[in-house]
């Protein structure tokens, strides 16, 4: 079976990262997930954005992002910095928006331990490296590696713990069959085109 192909902020090869444009990019190659960036703005809007968002911009809402992609693709949301918004309440809002199918992804893991408090039901997916551990995941139904310090080795101890595995973020085509040799769950891609054509070798 081959990896999860997760469309990272979007299709952001093609269009601009975390638009509708991309998402829509996304859902029309074929890709399994789309992953998104949650913030919260000034007057506690949530929105879809990478970096803190900024006065001057605009930005699609969290709940623009959903009604676009649901039924048509999974979503991962990847909550940024969610204890700068603890007064916005940012992480039991997101989780009133999002289907049993959701899955919640943070580099904190007491965000994602919140997560599972409120939401038991959700999957959630711990980043680990950047100082945070296999042993500090543990909960989690899956962790994300960066595709730069990932190893074969570290990809098994967490096949074995029972972690699923991903790798972010992955746009050359040897390198996503490197991974999927090694059976990681799925791979983070700004070009979930190409990876789908590339994992479908036979």
């Amino acid at each position: 079976m081959r990896p999860l192909v997760i469309a990272h902020r979007g299709a952001s090869w093609d269009e601009p990262e975390n638009t509708l444009p991309a998402f829509r990019r996304a859902i029309d190659v074929g890709a399994d997930y789309v992953e998104l960036d949650v913030h919260a703005t000034k007057d506690g809007r949530l929105v879809v954005v990478h970096d803190r968002p900024r006065p001057t911009r605009a930005y699609p809402t969290l709940e623009e992002v959903l009604e676009l992609t649901a039924g048509r693709i999974g979503v991962m949301l990847e909550l940024k910095h969610p204890y700068l918004y603890r007064r916005y309440d940012i992480v039991p809002r997101t989780l009133e928006l999002v289907d049993d199918d959701a899955v919640i992804l943070s580099f904190e893991p007491g965000a994602l331990r919140t997560v599972r408090r409120l939401r038991p039901d959700l999957r959630t997916l711990q980043h680990v490296g950047f100082g945070v551990s296999l042993r500090r995941a543990a909960g989690a139904w899956g962790v994300g590696f960066s595709n730069e310090r990932v190893t074969p080795r570290a990809v098994a101890r967490a096949q074995a713990a029972g972690f699923a595995t991903t790798v972010f973020t992955v746009n050359e085509a040897p390198r996503m069959l490197e991974l999927a040799s090694l059976g990681v769950s799925g791979i983070f891609t700004d070009r979930p085109d190409l990876a789908l054509r590339t994992l479908a070798r036979p």
